[in-house]
C-alpha cells in the first residue's frame, strides 16, 4: 500500500523539535528563591508573559519555570499556523460575540503585527513568512459557503478573496480543491519551535530567571503574596501567571473546562524541483479544507509538506500521557489522505510522524480568570489556535494582575467563561457521539443531526 511504503522509514518525533538547534536545557531550580513575578509554564503563553512583563517593567524579578523543556509540548508540536484570529477563526468569534467581533478583529491584527516586530526587533530567526492562509472546499455544500464567507469577512475589514475551482488549483493544485477562500494576511506561517526557543533567548537577555526540569507540584498563598512548591525548592512571588496549557491547572476549578485532544501530523522528505511545480504553491499559504474533521497543511522552509489535522482523539479520563502522543493507524490514514490530495506526489516518503495534546474548551478559544484575591491569573483554552492567541492571552494575564481596567479586561470573550465539560462517563460519551455526527455531517452535504443541533444550541460544538 501507497500509505504504508511512506511510512516506512518514519522518525517518530516532531520534526521542529529535532531541529539541530535546539538549544541545552537549563538547569533545575534547587533551594528556595523569591520574584515579583512567577510564571509556571514554558509553551508561548509562558515566554511571551515573560518577555512582556520585562518590556512593560524592565525592573521587575520574573522566574519562569517549566516542566520538560521550553517549547517541547504544543508549541513545538504544531502546525506552525500563527493566526490574527483570537476566536479561533472569524466564524466562531461571530457565532460568539457578534457585538465585539471588529474590536476583537483590530486587536488580533495588531497582536500579530506585534509578534511580527518581536520576531524582528529580537533577530529570532523562526523561518517567519506572512503569506496568508487559504482555506479550501473539497465537497459542493462548501463553495458556496465559501463564497458568503468571503463578502463576510470583507465586511470586518479583511483582506479575504474567494477563489473558484480554477483559481484555488492555480495557487495549489489538488484535484480534490472546488473553491478557496484565501485571507491574505491575517496568518503567518513559522517553524514553531524556533519561534520558542527565540522567546527563551530573548527572555533570558532581558533577565528573565528561567528553570527547565522544573515543575511546579503545588500553589498556596504565603502572606501577601504565592508559594509555588517544586521538586527540590520553592518559589515565593507577589503574582504568579499560570499558562500550563491542558497539563493540570494548579487552580482546581479550572479544570472541568478543559479536555485534552490528541492531534497528530506528517512531515514529509523535501520536495523536488519537479514534485513543488507539478503543485504550484508558490505563495507559500498555510492551507486548511472545511471538513467538520479537517485537515490543515503547509509547506516548511526546506520544501517539505507538514499534513496534520482529521483525527482528534479524546482518552477516557482525560488522561495526557506520553504513549499518547502516537496513533499509528493515524498515521496511515493521513498517509492515504495526503496521496488523494496530491496524486501527482505518489512515492514521496514521511521522515516525520508525531502527535500531541491539545487544550480544548468548550468555546474553542481561550478563557481567562484569576485566583487567590487576584494574585494569580491564567489563561488556557486556546483549542490548537494559540501560537498567535497566546501573546494576547499573556496580556491578558498582566492586566489582570495589576488590576487595570484595560481594553482587554472589558472584552465579554475575557469576562465570560465556557461551560464546563461534563463528569465522565458522559464527557467521553458525548464527545464520542459528537465526533461520530461530524463524520455524518462531512459525507451528507454538511447537515448536522439533531444531536449536533443540540450541541451547537448550548454553545458545546465540536470539531477537530
Amino acid at each position: 500500500m501507497e500509505s504504508a511504503h511512506s511510512l516506512a522509514d518514519v522518525q517518530y518525533t516532531s520534526f521542529w523539535l529535532a531541529d539541530p538547534g535546539r538549544p541545552e536545557a537549563l538547569p533545575a531550580l534547587t533551594g528556595d528563591t523569591t520574584c515579583d513575578l512567577l510564571v509556571v509554564g514554558g509553551g508561548y503563553t509562558g515566554l511571551w508573559t515573560a518577555l512582556l512583563a520585562k518590556e512593560r517593567d524592565p525592573a521587575r524579578d520574573v522566574v519562569l519555570v517549566e516542566g520538560q523543556e521550553v517549547g517541547w509540548a504544543a508549541s513545538g508540536r504544531n502546525g506552525g499556523f500563527c493566526a490574527a484570529s483570537l476566536t479561533h477563526g472569524f466564524f466562531n468569534g461571530l457565532e460568539r460575540w457578534p457585538e465585539e467581533l471588529r474590536t476583537l478583529e483590530r486587536l488580533g491584527h495588531e497582536n500579530l503585527q506585534a509578534i511580527e516586530d518581536a520576531v524582528e526587533r529580537y533577530g529570532i530567526d523562526c523561518d517567519w513568512e506572512r503569506t496568508g492562509e487559504l482555506d479550501v472546499a473539497t465537497e459542493p455544500h462548501q463553495v458556496e459557503e465559501l463564497r458568503e464567507g468571503a463578502e463576510q469577512m470583507a465586511e470586518y475589514g479583511a483582506n479575504a478573496v474567494f477563489l473558484d475551482a480554477e483559481a484555488v488549483r492555480a495557487e495549489v493544485d489538488s484535484p480534490t480543491f472546488l473553491a478557496g477562500l484565501w485571507d491574505k494576511d491575517g496568518v503567518a506561517m513559522v517553524h514553531p519551535a524556533k519561534l520558542a526557543w527565540g522567546l527563551k533567548r530573548a527572555c533570558l537577555e532581558l533577565g528573565v530567571r528561567i528553570f527547565e526540569h522544573t515543575p511546579a507540584t503545588d500553589l498556596a498563598e504565603s502572606g501577601p503574596g504565592m508559594a509555588v512548591r517544586t521538586p527540590y525548592g520553592r518559589i515565593f512571588a507577589r503574582h504568579v501567571a499560570l499558562g500550563t496549557n491542558i497539563f493540570p491547572s494548579l487552580v482546581k476549578r479550572v479544570r472541568p473546562f478543559l479536555a485534552p485532544v490528541y492531534d497528530f501530523a506528517l512531515m514529509t522528505e523535501p520536495l523536488t524541483d519537479e514534485q513543488l511545480a507539478s503543485i504550484g504553491w508558490k505563495n507559500r499559504q498555510g492551507l486548511g479544507d472545511c471538513n467538520n474533521q479537517f485537515h490543515y497543511f503547509r509547506i516548511s522552509a526546506d520544501n517539505r509538506i507538514l499534513w496534520g489535522g482529521y483525527d482528534a482523539i479524546y482518552h477516557y479520563g482525560g488522561k495526557v500521557r506520553a504513549e499518547y502522543d502516537h496513533r499509528p493507524e493515524t498515521y496511515e490514514k493521513l498517509a492515504g489522505h495526503f496521496f488523494t490530495a496530491f496524486p501527482q506526489l505518489a512515492g514521496i516518503r514521511f521522515t516525520h510522524a508525531w502527535g500531541g495534546a491539545i487544550d480544548t474548551c468548550s468555546r474553542f478559544s481561550a478563557f481567562f480568570g484569576t485566583a487567590h484575591k487576584g494574585k494569580v491569573s491564567y489563561a488556557v483554552g486556546y483549542t490548537g489556535l494559540g501560537v498567535g492567541a497566546t501573546r494576547f492571552g499573556a496580556d491578558v494575564m498582566l492586566d489582570l494582575l495589576s488590576g487595570e481596567r484595560t481594553e482587554r479586561t472589558e472584552l465579554q470573550m475575557v469576562k465570560s467563561k465556557p461551560l464546563p465539560f461534563p463528569p465522565e462517563p458522559v464527557k467521553w460519551a458525548g464527545i464520542g457521539i459528537t465526533k461520530w455526527s461530524l463524520d455524518r455531517a462531512d459525507h451528507n452535504q454538511g447537515k448536522r443531526n439533531l444531536w449536533l443541533k443540540a450541541m451547537d444550541a448550548m454553545g458545546l460544538g465540536f470539531d477537530s
